[in-house]
Protein backbone atom coordinates (compact mmCIF):
# COMPACT_ATOMS: atom_id res chain seq x y z
CA UNK A 1 0.00 0.00 0.00
CA UNK A 2 1.25 3.43 -0.89
CA UNK A 3 0.12 6.22 1.41
CA UNK A 4 -0.99 9.47 -0.24
CA UNK A 5 1.51 12.30 -0.15
CA UNK A 6 0.20 15.08 2.09
CA UNK A 7 1.53 18.46 3.12
CA UNK A 8 3.82 18.37 6.17
CA UNK A 9 1.95 21.30 7.72
CA UNK A 10 -1.12 19.08 8.16
CA UNK A 11 0.75 16.58 10.35
CA UNK A 12 0.33 17.17 14.12
CA UNK A 13 3.66 17.62 15.89
CA UNK A 14 5.02 14.48 17.51
CA UNK A 15 8.56 13.91 18.78
CA UNK A 16 9.56 10.26 18.18
CA UNK A 17 11.23 8.52 21.11
CA UNK A 18 12.50 5.55 19.13
CA UNK A 19 11.33 3.49 16.19
CA UNK A 20 7.60 3.69 16.98
CA UNK A 21 6.76 5.54 13.74
CA UNK A 22 8.43 2.87 11.62
CA UNK A 23 6.73 0.10 13.62
CA UNK A 24 3.32 1.69 13.19
CA UNK A 25 3.88 2.17 9.46
CA UNK A 26 4.94 -1.47 9.05
CA UNK A 27 1.90 -2.68 11.02
CA UNK A 28 -0.43 -0.63 8.81
CA UNK A 29 1.14 -1.94 5.63
CA UNK A 30 0.78 -5.50 6.88
CA UNK A 31 -2.82 -4.89 8.04
CA UNK A 32 -2.03 -5.63 11.70
CA UNK A 33 -3.95 -4.14 14.66
CA UNK A 34 -1.89 -2.20 17.21
CA UNK A 35 -2.07 -1.97 21.01
CA UNK A 36 -0.34 1.00 22.66
CA UNK A 37 0.44 0.87 26.39
CA UNK A 38 1.64 3.83 28.42
CA UNK A 39 0.92 6.33 31.20
CA UNK A 40 -1.57 9.15 30.89
CA UNK A 41 -0.28 12.16 28.97
CA UNK A 42 2.79 10.49 27.45
CA UNK A 43 1.71 11.14 23.85
CA UNK A 44 -0.28 8.05 22.80
CA UNK A 45 -3.19 9.97 21.29
CA UNK A 46 -0.95 12.56 19.64
CA UNK A 47 1.13 9.75 18.15
CA UNK A 48 -1.91 8.11 16.56
CA UNK A 49 -3.10 11.46 15.16
CA UNK A 50 0.40 12.11 13.81
CA UNK A 51 0.57 8.73 12.09
CA UNK A 52 -2.94 9.01 10.64
CA UNK A 53 -1.99 12.33 9.08
CA UNK A 54 1.33 10.98 7.81
CA UNK A 55 -0.44 8.07 6.16
CA UNK A 56 -3.21 10.27 4.78
CA UNK A 57 -5.95 8.29 6.56
CA UNK A 58 -9.14 9.51 8.23
CA UNK A 59 -9.03 9.06 12.00
CA UNK A 60 -12.03 8.03 14.12
CA UNK A 61 -11.21 8.41 17.82
CA UNK A 62 -13.35 6.97 20.62
CA UNK A 63 -12.71 7.85 24.27
CA UNK A 64 -13.86 4.69 26.02
CA UNK A 65 -15.85 4.77 29.27
CA UNK A 66 -17.84 2.47 31.55
CA UNK A 67 -21.08 2.87 29.61
CA UNK A 68 -19.58 2.36 26.14
CA UNK A 69 -21.31 -0.65 24.56
CA UNK A 70 -20.82 -2.53 21.32
CA UNK A 71 -23.77 -0.66 19.76
CA UNK A 72 -21.98 2.65 20.41
CA UNK A 73 -19.14 1.42 18.21
CA UNK A 74 -21.09 -0.43 15.51
CA UNK A 75 -24.23 1.70 15.27
CA UNK A 76 -27.94 1.65 16.06
CA UNK A 77 -31.34 2.45 14.67
CA UNK A 78 -32.61 5.94 15.52
CA UNK A 79 -36.04 7.49 15.11
CA UNK A 80 -36.12 10.80 13.22
CA UNK A 81 -39.14 12.53 11.67
CA UNK A 82 -41.24 9.45 12.24
CA UNK A 83 -38.80 7.19 10.43
CA UNK A 84 -36.41 4.59 11.73
CA UNK A 85 -32.94 5.22 10.35
CA UNK A 86 -29.72 3.30 10.76
CA UNK A 87 -26.78 5.36 12.07
CA UNK A 88 -23.25 3.95 11.75
CA UNK A 89 -21.03 4.05 14.82
CA UNK A 90 -17.40 5.22 14.64
CA UNK A 91 -16.02 1.71 14.16
CA UNK A 92 -18.34 1.06 11.22
CA UNK A 93 -17.56 4.46 9.71
CA UNK A 94 -13.84 3.74 9.98
CA UNK A 95 -14.25 0.38 8.23
CA UNK A 96 -16.33 1.89 5.43
CA UNK A 97 -13.86 4.76 4.98
CA UNK A 98 -10.74 2.61 5.18
CA UNK A 99 -9.35 4.73 7.99
CA UNK A 100 -7.96 4.29 11.50
CA UNK A 101 -10.29 3.55 14.40
CA UNK A 102 -8.58 4.49 17.67
CA UNK A 103 -10.11 3.28 20.93
CA UNK A 104 -8.48 5.26 23.74
CA UNK A 105 -8.44 3.52 27.16
CA UNK A 106 -10.17 0.50 25.68
CA UNK A 107 -10.28 -1.40 28.99
CA UNK A 108 -12.72 1.17 30.35
CA UNK A 109 -15.39 0.01 27.88
CA UNK A 110 -17.90 -2.73 28.60
CA UNK A 111 -16.74 -6.27 27.98
CA UNK A 112 -19.03 -6.82 25.01
CA UNK A 113 -17.09 -4.27 22.99
CA UNK A 114 -14.00 -6.47 22.71
CA UNK A 115 -16.06 -9.29 21.20
CA UNK A 116 -17.04 -6.95 18.36
CA UNK A 117 -13.36 -6.25 17.68
CA UNK A 118 -12.26 -9.87 17.33
CA UNK A 119 -13.31 -10.46 13.69
CA UNK A 120 -11.41 -7.31 12.70
CA UNK A 121 -8.20 -8.41 14.41
CA UNK A 122 -7.53 -11.66 12.61
CA UNK A 123 -7.13 -12.64 8.97
CA UNK A 124 -10.88 -12.27 8.31
CA UNK A 125 -10.86 -8.48 8.84
CA UNK A 126 -14.63 -8.33 8.84
CA UNK A 127 -17.22 -6.42 10.84
CA UNK A 128 -20.58 -8.21 11.16
CA UNK A 129 -23.37 -5.66 11.63
CA UNK A 130 -26.04 -7.91 13.08
CA UNK A 131 -28.86 -5.36 13.15
CA UNK A 132 -28.63 -4.65 9.42
CA UNK A 133 -27.47 -8.09 8.31
CA UNK A 134 -24.32 -6.64 6.73
CA UNK A 135 -20.87 -8.17 6.89
CA UNK A 136 -18.35 -5.45 6.06
CA UNK A 137 -14.97 -6.42 4.68
CA UNK A 138 -12.31 -4.01 5.91
CA UNK A 139 -10.43 -2.43 3.00
CA UNK A 140 -6.61 -2.48 2.92
CA UNK A 141 -6.30 0.97 4.50
CA UNK A 142 -8.34 0.18 7.61
CA UNK A 143 -6.45 -0.14 10.88
CA UNK A 144 -7.61 -0.79 14.44
CA UNK A 145 -5.59 0.85 17.22
CA UNK A 146 -6.34 0.58 20.95
CA UNK A 147 -4.58 2.01 23.99
CA UNK A 148 -4.66 1.87 27.75
CA UNK A 149 -2.63 2.76 30.82
CA UNK A 150 -1.47 -0.51 32.45
CA UNK A 151 -0.09 1.24 35.53
CA UNK A 152 -3.45 2.70 36.51
CA UNK A 153 -5.95 -0.03 35.67
CA UNK A 154 -7.63 -2.14 38.34
CA UNK A 155 -7.02 -5.87 38.17
CA UNK A 156 -10.58 -6.31 36.90
CA UNK A 157 -10.03 -3.75 34.14
CA UNK A 158 -7.61 -5.32 31.76
CA UNK A 159 -7.67 -7.04 28.39
CA UNK A 160 -8.12 -10.80 28.33
CA UNK A 161 -5.10 -12.71 26.98
CA UNK A 162 -7.25 -13.91 24.08
CA UNK A 163 -7.79 -10.26 23.10
CA UNK A 164 -4.26 -9.00 23.81
CA UNK A 165 -2.75 -11.66 21.56
CA UNK A 166 -4.67 -10.32 18.59
CA UNK A 167 -2.53 -7.15 18.56
CA UNK A 168 1.06 -6.16 18.05
CA UNK A 169 1.96 -3.99 21.04
CA UNK A 170 4.07 -0.93 21.76
CA UNK A 171 5.03 0.41 25.19
CA UNK A 172 5.28 4.17 25.60
CA UNK A 173 6.90 6.10 28.41
CA UNK A 174 7.73 9.72 29.09
CA UNK A 175 10.37 11.15 26.73
CA UNK A 176 14.02 11.33 27.69
CA UNK A 177 14.95 14.74 29.19
CA UNK A 178 16.49 16.11 25.99
CA UNK A 179 13.46 15.09 23.91
CA UNK A 180 10.98 16.37 26.49
CA UNK A 181 12.80 19.70 26.56
CA UNK A 182 12.36 19.97 22.81
CA UNK A 183 8.67 19.11 23.09
CA UNK A 184 8.08 21.94 25.59
CA UNK A 185 9.94 24.41 23.42
CA UNK A 186 7.93 23.39 20.35
CA UNK A 187 4.52 23.11 22.00
CA UNK A 188 4.63 26.16 24.27
CA UNK A 189 7.19 28.41 22.60
CA UNK A 190 9.31 28.80 25.74
CA UNK A 191 13.10 29.11 25.82
CA UNK A 192 15.47 26.22 26.35
CA UNK A 193 16.55 27.22 29.86
CA UNK A 194 12.98 27.34 31.16
CA UNK A 195 12.10 24.11 29.38
CA UNK A 196 15.07 22.39 31.03
CA UNK A 197 13.96 23.63 34.44
CA UNK A 198 10.51 22.17 33.91
CA UNK A 199 11.91 18.84 32.75
CA UNK A 200 14.22 18.69 35.78
CA UNK A 201 11.21 19.38 38.00
CA UNK A 202 9.27 16.63 36.23
CA UNK A 203 12.05 14.16 37.02
CA UNK A 204 11.87 15.09 40.70
CA UNK A 205 8.08 14.75 40.80
CA UNK A 206 8.08 11.45 38.93
CA UNK A 207 10.30 9.92 41.57
CA UNK A 208 7.37 10.41 43.96
CA UNK A 209 5.16 8.15 41.84
CA UNK A 210 3.96 5.06 43.68
CA UNK A 211 4.12 6.72 47.08
CA UNK A 212 1.37 9.31 47.46
CA UNK A 213 0.40 9.62 43.78
CA UNK A 214 -1.61 7.27 41.59
CA UNK A 215 -0.01 8.87 38.55
CA UNK A 216 2.91 11.22 38.12
CA UNK A 217 3.29 14.42 36.16
CA UNK A 218 2.76 13.88 32.45
CA UNK A 219 4.32 15.60 29.47
CA UNK A 220 0.86 17.02 28.77
CA UNK A 221 0.78 18.74 32.17
CA UNK A 222 4.29 20.09 31.61
CA UNK A 223 3.10 21.64 28.36
CA UNK A 224 0.18 23.23 30.24
CA UNK A 225 2.55 24.72 32.80
CA UNK A 226 4.85 25.99 30.05
CA UNK A 227 1.94 27.61 28.21
CA UNK A 228 0.80 29.38 31.38
CA UNK A 229 4.33 30.72 31.87
CA UNK A 230 4.45 31.83 28.25
CA UNK A 231 1.20 33.72 28.89
CA UNK A 232 2.90 35.66 31.70
CA UNK A 233 1.93 33.65 34.79
CA UNK A 234 4.53 33.38 37.55
CA UNK A 235 6.38 30.03 37.21
CA UNK A 236 5.56 28.87 40.74
CA UNK A 237 1.86 29.64 40.28
CA UNK A 238 1.82 28.02 36.85
CA UNK A 239 3.34 24.86 38.31
CA UNK A 240 0.88 24.79 41.17
CA UNK A 241 -2.06 25.20 38.77
CA UNK A 242 -0.87 22.78 36.10
CA UNK A 243 1.18 20.24 38.08
CA UNK A 244 0.42 20.05 41.80
CA UNK A 245 -3.35 20.60 41.94
CA UNK A 246 -4.29 18.21 39.08
CA UNK A 247 -2.23 15.39 40.61
CA UNK A 248 -3.91 15.21 44.01
CA UNK A 249 -6.81 16.43 46.13
CA UNK A 250 -5.02 15.61 49.39
CA UNK A 251 -3.77 18.79 51.07
CA UNK A 252 -0.65 17.16 52.50
CA UNK A 253 0.28 15.64 49.15
CA UNK A 254 -0.22 18.95 47.36
CA UNK A 255 1.95 20.66 49.99
CA UNK A 256 4.68 18.07 49.39
CA UNK A 257 4.48 18.65 45.64
CA UNK A 258 4.71 22.41 46.16
CA UNK A 259 7.81 21.91 48.29
CA UNK A 260 9.45 20.07 45.39
CA UNK A 261 8.28 22.74 42.95
CA UNK A 262 9.87 25.36 45.21
CA UNK A 263 13.30 23.83 44.64
CA UNK A 264 13.08 24.89 40.98
CA UNK A 265 10.71 27.87 41.04
CA UNK A 266 10.63 30.07 44.12
CA UNK A 267 7.31 31.87 44.66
Amino acid sequence: MNAPVIAETTVPFYQPQGDECELFDAAWRQQLPVLIKGPTGCGKTRFVAHMAARLGLPLFTVSCHDDLAAADLVGRHLIADGETLWCDGPLTRAVRAGGICYLDEVVEARKDTTVVLHPLTDDRRILPVERTGEVLQAPPGFMLVVSYNPGYQHVLKTLKPSTRQRFVAMSFGFPAPQLETGVLMMEAGIGEALARQLVTLAGQLRRLGGYDLDESVSTRLLVYAAKLMQAGMRPALACRTALAEPLSDDADTVAALLAVIGTQFAD
